[in-house]
């Protein structure tokens, strides 16, 4: 996803807006939980732990969920946007900046790309639309990889 994201901007040219940064952050935050989480369980196998890492990923890919859905929720206009998401693009009296940046320049606020309108559709589903499927697929399956762990504890001591 956060590749998907990133190539998007690059090659697309298309600037997030501060909700598409916030669904990165979810994703910055998922692959934390399991590069740590991985790790836990390579030194310690423990079914515990592939049991908590699940319910972890399973909560981040949830509030993934949520954000990506009240996201395209406000590019439909069901949902009114954050105050943040409302300005245009380049600086915060709209001039573009040229030249060599001063530190003045680079601690001026700059302006963001509006929330509300998509950049980007394929079969009328925007780019926040799509992170809404899948992350309600990746909280399915962490979800599903968590209780399956859980289940196949051959006795309750495993779990502690």
């Amino acid at each position: 996803m956060l590749a998907g994201a990133h190539a998007f901007e690059t090659f697309g040219r298309y600037l997030p807006c501060d909700l598409c940064l916030r669904q990165r952050e979810i994703y910055w935050a998922a692959m934390t939980i399991s590069a740590i989480g991985l790790l836990a369980i390579r030194q310690w196998k423990s079914v515990r732990l592939v049991i908590t890492l699940n319910a972890l990923l399973f909560l981040c890919f949830m509030t993934s969920l949520v954000v990506a859905a009240y996201h395209a929720g406000v590019e439909w206009d069901i949902f009114a946007g954050p105050a943040g998401c409302s300005s245009t693009a380049g600086g915060a009296t709209g001039e573009i900046p040229t030249g060599i940046p001063s530190l003045e320049d680079l601690n001026r606020p700059r302006g963001t790309v509006s929330c509300s309108e998509a950049a980007w559709r394929m079969f009328g589903i925007s780019m926040a639309g799509y992170n809404a499927l899948i992350s309600l697929a990746l909280s399915v399956a962490s979800g599903y990889f968590s209780l399956k762990a859980l289940a196949r504890a051959e006795k309750p001591s495993e779990l502690y």
